[in-house]
Parts: structure tokens; C-alpha cells; sequence
């Protein structure tokens, strides 16, 4: 991505791209004007629609590099709408995301994890938006109101995990683990007892913007910007899950 791009009102123009790279493979530059192309028949999980299509070169490169037929698609958010669940959060929408807009983790949590584990595991298996440090571990699983930088945040539901933490990011290689060691002690049997058991684990805090982000408009967080708790609930037990 162009270092202009996080800009306060920038626009790309027709030289502006992004560049994908991977093992053996070719710089792939990728067009951040809107493509012209549409697909149909996106899903992710229960969604499905359509999508803008970035073109016959990008699906080549992709297909070549997973082995399988692929296609590079963007959000058509002009065309498309994929809400959250309205029963934790009404009124608020994502993109190709799984559920929530945002997801937060401590450092401390995975740290905690990683004691636990044989083979210690990335942060990039559960793919939050925002790692904070300075806290005790499984904190977030408290906060419902958090200030990051100058944007408030609900945190709506504790995150439920699916299959995607055993998979090596690097690899592709599925595995048993961190999974097999959360349901031990990050279950719905073991933070909810007092619940239907759904058998899932959770790890993280999902979340949703209390303010207005307007698109290009100043929305930028930073490595080291301040994260304040200014609600929270007194165990783990009371959360929405």
C-alpha cells in the first residue's frame, strides 16, 4: 500500500496499488480503484451475494500459488450488506469478516496460552485487530466499554473460536492444538457453567465502534495508542457469549 494512503481524504487514482508477495511467486499489484467486474455466488458462511472481481490476473496468481481454483474479490459495500447479529449488536454491519467488525486480545492471554502448550503459538492464529499489553491475562473477557486512541468500543460477546487457530498461518497445516488445551480451561463449560453447553472455547473479546467511522476520514490507530477500560463486568461468568 502507498504510505499516502492512510492520509486523512485520500482517494486512489488509477497508478495506486497494492502489492502481494509470496514464496516463489511474482509481485502481484493488485488496483485500488474499484474493479468493474462482479462475481455471484460469494458466501461466507451463512451470507452469500455478490462481489467485485479483480480480475483474471489475480485469479491466475492465486490459483497458483494455493493449487486450487481461486478467485480475488473485494466487498461491493455500494451493493452488499452483511450485518452482525442483531442480539449482541443491532444496527452494525461487516465486510468479509466472520462476525464482528473488531476483536480484541492481551499479549498476557496468549502469553498464558503458551505456557500451557508444547509448542508455543503465534498471535496470528487468532487474528485480532488490536493486542493490548499491560494487564492481567484474559482480562478483556470484562470490559464491555474500552477507549482505543480517541474511538470508543463495545465489546458485545466473548469470541468463540473455530477450527482456524489449529491451522499454521505460515503453512497451511492443521493441527489438534491450541484448541485441544483451551477446552480445558476456556470452554463454555468452564467460564458459563451455568449455561447451555454448546461445546465452544473462547479467547478474545469481540467488539463493535460506538462511533461514527467515516470511511477515509481520520480513522487511524497506531502501535502504542492508549487503551482505556472504562466499563467492565466483574467475572467471566456475567459476559455474553
Amino acid at each position: 500500500m502507498p504510505n499516502e494512503a492512510f492520509s486523512d481524504g485520500w482517494e486512489p487514482t488509477k497508478s495506486s496499488y497494492m502489492a502481494i508477495r509470496a514464496p516463489g511467486m511474482d509481485v502481484l499489484k493488485i488496483s485500488l480503484s474499484r474493479p468493474r467486474d462482479v462475481t455471484n455466488g460469494v458466501s461466507v458462511w451463512e451470507w452469500s451475494g455478490s462481489a467485485l472481481d479483480e480480475g483474471a490476473e489475480a485469479a491466475n496468481w492465486f490459483t497458483n500459488y494455493i493449487g486450487k481454483s481461486s478467485r480475488l474479490v473485494r466487498f461491493d459495500a455500494a451493493s452488499q450488506t452483511k450485518p452482525v447479529d442483531p442480539a449482541y449488536a443491532r444496527g452494525h454491519k461487516v465486510m468479509f469478516s466472520d462476525q464482528y467488525p473488531f476483536m480484541l486480545l492481551s499479549q498476557e492471554s496468549l502469553d498464558a496460552l503458551n505456557k500451557l502448550l508444547r509448542e508455543p503459538v503465534p498471535i496470528n492464529r487468532f487474528r485480532p485487530n488490536f493486542v493490548v499489553e499491560g494487564c492481567g491475562p484474559f482480562s478483556e473477557d470484562l470490559w464491555t466499554e474500552v477507549r482505543i486512541s480517541k474511538f470508543t468500543f463495545q465489546g458485545v460477546k466473548l469470541c468463540s473460536r473455530s477450527k482456524i487457530p489449529t491451522i499454521n498461518q505460515d503453512t497451511g497445516i492443521a493441527g489438534s492444538e491450541p484448541n485441544d488445551t483451551l477446552m480445558k480451561f476456556r470452554s463454555d463449560k468452564v467460564l458459563l457453567p451455568n449455561r447451555k453447553q454448546q461445546g465452544k472455547v473462547y479467547f478474545g473479546q469481540n467488539l463493535v465502534c460506538k462511533d461514527n467511522l467515516t470511511e477515509g476520514k481520520g480513522n487511524i490507530f497506531k502501535v502504542g495508542d492508549p487503551v482505556f477500560v472504562l466499563r467492565k463486568i466483574s467475572s467471566a461468568a456475567e459476559a455474553a457469549a
